[in-house]
């Protein structure tokens, strides 16, 4: 396993992360794995092939997610040799009054994350999006006050827009509080947009990506067709239906799939390798429901692509709008 310095943290991430959405509650998404034996092997595979790096939320399955990641965690390794990220901010749907990024549900999420990851701290701990309802100023204070307390160890942010991320560091700075060193960020070979202006002021500023969704919620793979799903997941996926509906989402779908034949690997092997090529990509956050999930993510790290093949799988790309992700907090 290759590892990278997370931003500007001493974090030293595994160059791929695994997301832990995948195990909790089938109450909440009818295609996760529920039981806690399967959680417990997908950990234990990840830590084998040298995965450190595990990223949950509060609001999966309303924190069973969390506590099956700790549980399974705590089965296989020491605390110090994982780093474990989840966020905060978003729903969680057992508990509506539970959302937000205001002092007194930052505090109380953390308290509820920590409990429920059976740890003493998290590693990175991230708002999930922008809150359009609380200043920045009270978030950044909330979050750098528990940093010097020794119950966070470093702060990271998900999908915002450029301004809003920009806004967040500027504040941090003038105040002097913790700022950032991550951004979770909807980015995959099906698009691109962040390009335009998150990639590039994260890259001036020493912030690492750690992109959600980098095979497209299974398009690379032929799950999510012209023709709809053919998963369980992919078959109840109105959200996912929203973010990849274009001709030419599966003309680079398409691509990604025959550069894949052509060299005997996956298409989620082709797409995470082109992220990789990124160096301000420091570990793109997978999904896994079958232990193979987990060795090709593995694999894709040392897949090396030539210019030709990325030229190919780039070619069909087309301007994007900026899809919905950046909603209001409470729209998810």
């Amino acid at each position: 396993m290759l590892f990278k310095q997370l931003g500007n943290s001493d974090l030293n991430v595994s160059a791929v992360c695994l997301g832990m959405m995948s195990y909790g509650s089938k109450q909440w998404r009818s295609w996760v794995l529920s039981q806690q034996d399967d959680c417990d092997l997908h950990v234990k595979r990840a830590l084998e092939q040298g995965i450190n790096f595990f990223d949950t939320s509060n609001t999966y399955s309303s924190g069973v997610s969390e506590r099956m990641t700790g549980k399974a965690l705590a089965k296989y390794a020491q605390r110090q040799d994982y780093i474990i990220a989840t966020k905060v901010g978003l729903p969680v749907p057992d508990f509506p009054d539970r959302v937000g990024l205001s002092k007194e549900q930052i505090i109380l999420n953390l308290e509820q994350s920590l409990k429920n990851l059976g740890t003493d701290y998290i590693d990175l701990y991230q708002v999930h999006r922008w809150d359009y309802q609380t200043p920045i100023d009270e978030t950044l204070e909330a979050l750098h006050s528990l940093v010097q307390s020794g119950k966070i160890r470093y702060i990271g942010a998900s999908s915002m827009y450029a301004w809003q991320f920009c806004k967040a560091q500027y504040v941090a700075d003038i105040k002097k509080w913790t700022r950032f060193v991550s951004m979770q960020n909807h980015y995959n070979i099906i698009y691109r947009e962040e390009e335009r202006e998150m990639n590039p002021f994260c890259k001036e500023e020493g912030i690492s990506l750690i992109p959600w969704s980098p095979i497209a919620r299974g398009i690379v793979c032929g799950t999510r067709t012209r023709n709809g799903g053919t998963t369980p997941r992919s078959k109840h996926d109105p959200y996912g239906d929203k973010l990849y509906n274009r001709e030419c989402d599966f003309k680079v779908a398409d691509a990604v799939m025959d550069l894949g034949r052509q060299k005997g690997v996956s298409g989620a092997e082709i797409a995470l390798a082109w992220l990789h090529r990124n160096p301000i990509v420091a570990s793109p956050i997978f999904g896994a429901t079958k232990l193979e999930h987990i060795d090709e993510a593995v694999h894709s790290v040392f897949l090396p692509l030539s210019e030709e093949d990325v030229m190919s799988i780039e070619k069909p790309y087309e301007v994007n709008i900026v899809k919905p992700w950046n909603l209001d907090i409470n729209q998810f």
